[in-house]
């Protein structure tokens, strides 16, 4: 079977977001769609060393009229070396932080015109280090029309899969039935398995960029994900 995931691109997305693309054959960023502000798409999480937890956003032109592959990033202030400066306060004194910053660096430093391409740059270098060879696509160079369950089915089609791996909130909305008609195999994913690792600071926090464990675990990363038999890390 050919297992297919499909979900909007996100800023430095948590290791959830990764153990998701780790257990497909192919990843689809889900990108012509409407943008929402204020969302995972242009913001994640990092730890502080008082405890608490810190936004970083990218700023977006056009709010939610537009979307997801349209967005534009708002060039017009310093942004990146603002949160180049909070991942180095937080981050600066962490096992592997000089393994990685200076590539995240070099793409912030370059980073393009629009957010998702930005997004799914990242997302491509950071599974290329956890060791990761799920093959990548993006839902706008597809073309597939419709909206919800019928555009997800299609876009699996297009794709060739004839499994599809879900994040377990779209239980409330998905309709199986018309997976099943279609001939896709529907599963879910399961975040609660996750073990805890030693951070900055406490109480832990599950719910943080997936910077936050490489910077603390580099290679070893995946076992804190997926466990030992996996990809091997780079």
């Amino acid at each position: 079977m050919k297992k297919v995931a499909i979900i909007q691109s996100n800023y430095l997305p948590w290791k959830g977001y990764f153990d998701m693309i780790h257990r497909v054959d192919t990843f689809v960023f889900l990108e012509d769609v409407q943008y929402t502000p204020r969302d995972w798409r242009n913001r994640n999480k990092i730890k502080m060393s008082n405890g608490s937890t810190k936004w970083i956003s990218v700023p977006v032109m056009g709010g939610r009229d537009q979307l997801i592959c349209e967005a534009r990033i708002d060039h017009s202030s310093n942004w990146q070396n603002k949160h180049l400066e909070a991942l180095r306060h937080s981050y600066g004194k962490t096992p592997c932080f000089d393994q990685y910053f200076p590539a995240i660096k070099s793409v912030l430093e370059n980073s393009p015109e629009h957010l998702s391409r930005l997004n799914q740059d990242l997302v491509k270098l950071i599974s290329e280090w956890l060791g990761i060879k799920t093959e990548f696509f993006s839902s706008e160079a597809i073309g597939v029309p419709g909206s919800k369950d019928d555009k997800l089915i299609g876009i699996i089609q297009e794709v060739g899969g004839d499994s599809y791996l879900s994040g377990p909130a779209a239980r409330d909305y998905i309709v199986a039935e018309k997976f099943e008609q279609a001939g896709i195999a529907l599963e879910y994913m399961d975040y609660s398995h996750y073990p805890v690792y030693e951070q900055i600071s406490e109480p832990f926090e599950h719910g943080v960029t997936i910077l936050d464990l490489l910077f603390m675990k580099g290679k070893e990363s995946g076992k804190d994900i997926w466990g030992d038999a996996e990809p091997d890390a780079q």
